[in-house]
């Protein structure tokens, strides 16, 4: 299909892992390859989270400087719907088995709640001081968001869009996924260089990990299967991989500087580090492992989600050629 599209394959620049020494792939594999460019609509300027749902076939990405939700038809490969009144938008989770969309609004200090089906918001949720990142606990139907100004993690009733409470956390708070192995809420405490974890049944913390060598977590991501949690930091560019089992660190390698979203495809068993420099880190497990197969420089790349059906990649970038697109990618079969 590239061939056909006449597409040139996208320039890698392949690096060796510097924690595990393992060969990059030689220039003439490229890892990643453009499939398509799509304009969106609004200002050249910063996106931040995204989240696919793949039940209705969308992407819904954070146009946070223009205060936008990108509301994205990954069938037809087209914008379906904008949604405003979001100043400063970060964090944005759609759950399906609720016909709801969070989005994390800075500029309301608030959590906004958007109906799945009409594309509108329907409830604007708690006192925030920064709300940042968002996770779903199905068991409980709650939402749990993180406050990137150290004021707590803000738990959200699902059903009837109620606060339940704020858990205070001990410092300011970057991204919060939730693992389906332990059923447990996982929050990246950045200036206390740890990983908090949440029962979701009480609300309360369970315990506190410390990251050795870590500086200023904030992304993170799970492979649940292989019971592996992928952490990075702002503060020294680098991934840690914590075994979830022990909550010890098996490995660590350099990515690029000011790291912030991640997105694992877990049918490939491939993970994606994307910076605020712009660099694309892609790395693929083996044996529990990671080894990084190479790294793409592209401008303002600093968030990226993966469609686990077809193993696509999404990169929303801020300004090519002075307008906002959304690359398409597609990653060679490890």
């Amino acid at each position: 299909m590239i061939g056909r599209l006449g597409m040139a394959a996208v320039l890698a620049c392949l690096l060796v892992s510097a924690s595990s020494g393992a060969k990059a792939p030689a220039p003439s594999a490229p890892v990643l390859r453009r499939v398509a460019d799509i304009p969106l609509p609004g200002p050249a300027v910063r996106f931040d989270y995204q989240s696919i749902d793949t039940s209705a076939h969308r992407l819904y990405i954070s146009h946070m400087n223009a205060g936008n939700l990108v509301v994205f038809d990954l069938k037809r490969r087209q914008v379906v719907d904008t949604i405003g009144d979001l100043p400063r938008i970060t964090g944005v989770r759609a759950v399906p088995a609720l016909g709801k969309i969070y989005a994390s609004v800075p500029g309301h200090h608030h959590v906004a709640v958007i109906d799945a089906r009409t594309l509108r918001v329907t409830a604007r949720v708690g006192k925030i001081g920064f709300p940042d990142g968002i996770a779903y606990a199905p068991d409980v139907k709650r939402i749990f968001v993180s406050d990137e100004s150290g004021g707590g993690e803000l738990v959200i009733d699902g059903l009837s869009n109620r606060v339940v409470t704020t858990i205070p956390l001990g410092g300011e708070a970057g991204n919060t996924i939730y693992d389906p192995g332990s059923h447990h809420i996982l929050v990246a405490v950045q200036t206390s260089n740890e990983v908090v974890e949440i029962d979701p049944r009480t609300d309360r913390v369970i315990a506190r990990h410390p990251l050795a060598g870590a500086g200023h977590p904030h992304g993170m991501a799970v492979d649940a299967s292989r019971r592996l949690l992928f952490v990075v930091n702002e503060g020294n560019a680098t991934l840690q991989t914590v075994d979830l089992r022990t909550m010890k660190i098996v490995a660590t390698d350099a990515v690029g500087e000011d790291p912030d979203v991640l997105a694992f495809d877990p049918g490939w068993q491939q993970l994606y580090v994307s910076s605020e420099s712009g660099g694309v880190s892609v790395f693929s497990e083996h044996a529990g492992k990671l080894v990084l197969r190479g790294n793409l420089d592209l401008p303002h790349a600093h968030t990226v989600s993966v469609d686990p059906r077809t193993h696509l990649l999404y990169l929303p970038l801020q300004n090519v050629d002075g307008h906002p697109l959304l690359r398409i990618m597609t990653a060679s079969q490890p």
